[in-house]
């Protein structure tokens, strides 16, 4: 089976996706996952939503501050991604996600951003470049 690998940009009202390509060589935007505000149905409808990607591996953003420190975003996060290893059996990882959301709605500077931000564009492109990282420190390790 082919490897396809799916990255989550978690926040508390939606959660972006994006999917790497068949090659694993970039990742694409998907469309951004709208929280129902019960953990349990939106982990549910998480892994519906990695099963019908085909997901193998699962890249999840993690949310720390400037400097680098634990933040409130952090630690919630990292419950969701405790959760959600109780929900699906594939690996896990995450990726320092800081400024991917700044560095995202800027590449969407031209759109109408508040109705960008709403739909979830802009969490799905924080996702791209979240799977983007984790594709080029694949490529290091495999390279060195």
């Amino acid at each position: 089976m082919q490897e396809r690998i799916v990255a989550l940009d978690i926040g508390l009202k939606r959660i972006g996706i994006a999917v790497s390509d068949p090659f694993n060589s970039y990742a694409l935007p998907d469309n951004a996952y709208i929280c129902v505000q019960n953990l349990e149905k939106d982990l549910q409808n998480i892994v519906q939503i990695l099963q019908e990607k085909l997901a193998t591996i699962i890249v999840c953003g993690l949310p720390v501050n400037a400097d680098g420190t634990v933040s409130v975003q952090t630690m919630r996060t990292q419950k969701f991604i405790a959760r959600l290893k109780e929900f699906i059996d594939l690996p896990i990882v995450t990726v320092d996600e800081r400024y991917t959301t700044f560095v995202a709605r800027e590449h969407l500077q031209g759109n109408n951003s508040k109705k960008m931000h709403k739909s979830g564009r802009v969490d799905s492109v924080a996702a791209c470049y979240i799977l983007e990282e984790y594709l080029t420190q694949r490529k290091k390790i495999k390279k060195g």
